[in-house]
C-alpha cells in the first residue's frame, strides 16, 4: 500500500523555506505511530530538513536526481519509479514530502493521511496538490481543538482512492 502523509493549511500550504509550517505534537505522534516499522520516501530537501537525519525504525528512501548523492542512514534512488521497483509488493510505503514528491505520488497512492490545520499562513512556498473529490473518498475524520500544546484547531482526515491507482512501476518480488 502506498500512503501519502501530510500536514496542510487551509490553502494547501505545507512549508516555507524548507521548514514545516506547524508544530503540532499530536500530528508528530500520529506520523511516528503510522510510519514506524515501514518505508518512508522523501525528496532530498525533506531529508535535509530532518533535524537528526534519517528517521529511526523506518526504511528511509531519499529521491535525488544526483546519481552520486549519498544520504547517511538512507537508500538513494533517482526517481520515485526507481525507488518503488526496490520495494516488495506487500510493503507499506509512506510518501512524506516534499511538494514535488507528493505531486508525483498522487496518481499512484492508495490513501491520503492528512492533518488539516485551520489556518492560512502568511508565508508559504510549498503546496500540496488539490485533493480531487472525484478521485478521493473521505473515510475518517478526527477533529482536535486548540489546547496548551496546539496553537491551531486541526483535523486528521483520511482518504481512500475511489478507483484503482494508475499502473505502478513493477514492484520487486
Amino acid at each position: 500500500m502506498i500512503s501519502i502523509i501530510v500536514c496542510i493549511a487551509k490553502n494547501r500550504a505545507i512549508g516555507f523555506e524548507n521548514k514545516l509550517l506547524y508544530w503540532l505534537p499530536n500530528d508528530l505522534k500520529r506520523f511516528k505511530q503510522l510510519t514506524t516499522g515501514h518505508t518512508i520516501v522523501m525528496g532530498r530537501r525533506t531529508f535535509e530538513s530532518l533535524p537528526k537525519g534519517a528517521l529511526p525504525n523506518r526504511r528511509n528512501v531519499v529521491l535525488s536526481r544526483q546519481a552520486d548523492a549519498c544520504f547517511e542512514g538512507a537508500e538513494h534512488y533517482t526517481s520515485l519509479e526507481e525507488a518503488l521497483t526496490h520495494c516488495r509488493p506487500d510493503e507499506d510505503i509512506y510518501i512524506i514530502g516534499g511538494a514535488t514528491v507528493y505531486q508525483q505520488a498522487m496518481p499512484i497512492a492508495d490513501r491520503l493521511l492528512v492533518t488539516l490545520v485551520d489556518d492560512t499562513p502568511a508565508e508559504a512556498d510549498a503546496f500540496f496538490p488539490p485533493i480531487e473529490p472525484d478521485v478521493w473518498k473521505e473515510v475518517g475524520r478526527e477533529e482536535h481543538s486548540i489546547d496548551e500544546k496546539h496553537l491551531f484547531h486541526y483535523t486528521f482526515v483520511d482518504y481512500e482512492r475511489k478507483a484503482p491507482a494508475i499502473q505502478r512501476p513493477h514492484l520487486m518480488k
